[in-house]
């Protein structure tokens, strides 16, 4: 089971630093999930760090952003794409304003997943409603 948490922590650091900067906020919201979804049951949060470290160096690789997302991809059983998604579109939407790049990835791994359109689209309207504020 580690090799499919850490590739859905692997998208969701894409996620998180597809505009490069992961914020606080992003930050988070990455721990937050791996706290409290069912696919992260027994995780060991020690090894976050190196979960981490492991994807910035294949980042920092030849054809990093390519090649992190095909590994994670291949990572992971066909059912948890749709996971994959929305733990990425989770991180993404966690400040209500996605960035040109943020949206650029996550137009990268919608085509690289078997998703239909209709399905991404629904992650993508729960996760803004979600982290929707009441008007000050």
């Amino acid at each position: 089971m580690h090799a499919a948490q850490d590739a859905l922590i692997h998208l969701m650091i894409l996620a998180a630093s597809s505009d490069s900067a992961m914020t606080e906020k992003e930050l988070a919201r990455i721990t937050a999930l791996i706290d409290r979804l069912p696919v992260f049951d027994g995780f060991d949060p020690e090894r976050l760090e190196e979960v981490a470290n492991a994807c910035a160096d294949k980042l920092n690789g030849p054809n990093g952003l390519d090649r992190v997302i095909e590994d994670a991809i291949a990572a992971l059983p066909e059912k948890l794409q749709d996971t994959a998604y929305a733990v990425a579109v989770e991180v993404t939407a966690v400040d209500l304003h996605l960035e040109q790049e943020e949206l650029r990835f996550l137009e990268m791994l919608r085509d690289s997943l078997t998703l239909d359109r209709l399905t991404t689209a629904a992650i993508e309207v729960a996760a803004r409603a979600r982290h929707r504020r009441l008007p000050d």
